[in-house]
């Protein structure tokens, strides 16, 4: 039963060989509930499903997760401007993500945990990237510094020099480094906090 797949860090196909024999586990990053799926979404479930059917074909039991980011900047500005709480419209849009998926034929994941449910572990991860010094605080802002870290940009072979800040967002002035990104940010005046 062998397979090979492309090992992006060797950048090369590599023979296919799970932790534990026969079983495969599958992570697949889940959409942010701030709005509705697109059709980059749909396309990129239906290529996971295609690999974990095909696992399957293979012989593999595979327990498929994927997460549901249910609390972000994005949630909580769309709730409020729908005058609804980010539980509620998280809700409402994991409701129609499911329904989308099923009507693409995209099997279910396994577990599908949410960001909410483990803020406990997020924040005891943060607490320990402080203490090692990998992430500091600025006004109850968390940001992970990235020059700390000597693999940074391992796995896409990209050296910081190579990345360009602000690229995709604005950069925060007050962060050591304009690379730095953030792990936690700090509930803004009338955004409900987190337990």
């Amino acid at each position: 039963m062998h397979m090979k797949i492309y090992n992006t860090f060797s950048r090369q196909k590599e023979e296919f060989v799970p932790n534990i024999p026969g079983r495969v586990a599958m992570y697949v990053c889940g959409p942010n509930l701030y709005g509705p799926c697109h059709w980059g979404h749909g396309f990129s479930y239906i290529v996971f499903d295609t690999v974990k059917r095909y696992l399957k074909f293979r012989g593999y039991q595979v327990h498929h997760v994927q997460n549901f980011t249910d609390i972000e900047d994005r949630i909580i500005v769309a709730a409020q401007k729908e005058n609804t709480t980010i539980q509620s419209l998280a809700e409402k849009y994991i409701t129609r993500f499911l329904e989308e998926m099923d009507a693409l034929n995209v099997q279910r994941a396994d577990a599908y945990p949410r960001a909410t449910s483990v803020i406990s572990t997020i924040i005891k991860i943060t607490q320990g990237l402080i203490a090692r010094e990998y992430a500091y605080e600025i006004e109850g802002d968390v940001y992970f510094r990235v020059r700390q870290d000597p693999d940074y940009g391992k796995l896409s072979h990209r050296s910081l020099s190579d990345m360009e800040a602000g690229a995709r967002i604005e950069v925060d002035e007050r962060k050591e480094d304009p690379m730095d990104f953030a792990l936690w940010k700090a509930a803004k005046a009338g955004e409900a906090e987190l337990g």
